[in-house]
């Protein structure tokens, strides 16, 4: 059984990918008005010395088979002739 995201919560993990400062500490998923949604958080550190977590929510967009694949020449370009 799949989990499923109910109304008004969602999930956060650890960021397995982060290589830089810039990317996020955690992401997740939640569900918000019925819209599935990307979370992304960051620690960060007032300037009073205390943590806290920063947000960010962005539209949920699955990954495709399509976004995989990679082509030679950009869409709609002419080949080089040599």
């Amino acid at each position: 059984m799949a989990y499923e995201t109910k109304e008004n919560t969602g999930s956060l993990f650890t960021n397995d990918k982060k290589k830089d400062d810039k990317h996020p500490d955690y992401t997740g998923k939640a569900m918000i008005g019925g819209k599935l949604m990307n979370i992304a958080s960051w620690i960060n550190e007032s300037k009073s010395g205390k943590k806290y977590m920063s947000l960010k929510f962005d539209d949920y967009k699955p990954k495709t088979d399509e976004a995989r694949e990679y082509t030679t020449t950009a869409p709609g370009s002419a080949e080089i002739p040599f």
